[in-house]
């Protein structure tokens, strides 16, 4: 049985749904900004997987065609040394050496130049990659930010505030509401991430895709912990 892909549609539907969620409870609250945010650089990361199926193709290309230049070029030169060397070649074994050393050193700089032209198409479709994660490891901890504050303690009958406590300005079922679509949220980015390597099998983007995703489940980690304290507190209040 073949594995199937993460399709972005699905992944963009979802964040869609979501940011209505959002906005049908919490329509003035950032979180709803950031599911926006979220949903357009999810879109970037599908365009750009786009953009550069059709870029990387273009460049690999002419990366082939330069190898095959490079290569033909680095034969030819050497043929015509080795020809040079054997009508005119010197009469000492010194001098043989010296020559052979400056064919190696071409040898050398030729497969140098192959690697590198080989190498542009991955690490063109890397730097792209890495942007665009950079963007979605920061707004995980953004999501974060925003679900810092919300304290379900706070909502206990026996909690004192002091003079620069914030206001939570939120009830037991929004509280709940508002942890759960933080929680959607950075489950949401962990997938978003998971999109820029399904056209990549570099290593660096892979590693960073697993970075981001382990980011998101630690935080919503911690915010499940407090979904569990808010429904403790909340059955001690008969609420």
């Amino acid at each position: 049985m073949a594995l199937e892909r993460l399709e972005a549609a699905p992944v963009l539907a979802t964040l869609e749904e979501l940011r209505a969620r959002i906005g049908a409870r919490f329509p003035t609250r950032g979180l709803y900004g950031v599911s926006g945010d979220l949903l357009i650089l999810a879109g970037e990361v599908v365009t750009s997987s786009e953009i550069n199926r059709n870029r990387i193709s273009i460049v690999r290309v002419l990366s082939r065609v330069l190898i095959v230049a490079v290569t033909a070029a680095t034969v030819v030169l050497l043929v015509l040394a080795f020809r040079s060397a054997v009508q005119d070649g010197p009469e000492h074994g010194v001098e043989w050496l010296s020559l052979l050393e400056s064919g190696v050193n071409d040898v050398v700089f030729a497969a140098i130049a192959i690697w590198f032209l080989y190498t542009v198409p991955e690490r063109l479709r890397r730097a792209e990659s890495l942007t665009l994660l950079h963007e979605l490891r920061s707004l995980a901890h953004i999501v974060d930010m925003h679900q810092l504050n919300k304290d379900p303690e706070r909502l206990r009958a026996t909690f004192t505030p002091t003079a620069v406590s914030p206001t939570l300005g939120l009830t037991f079922e929004e509280l709940e509401h508002y942890l759960d679509y933080c929680s959607e949220l950075l489950s949401m980015i962990g997938k978003t991430a998971a999109l820029c390597a399904e056209e990549s099998r570099d290593a660096v983007v892979l590693d960073t895709v697993s970075t981001i995703e382990t980011l998101t489940t630690s935080l919503s980690r911690k915010i499940w912990q407090k979904i569990t304290v808010l429904n403790e507190v909340r059955r001690s209040a008969g609420a």
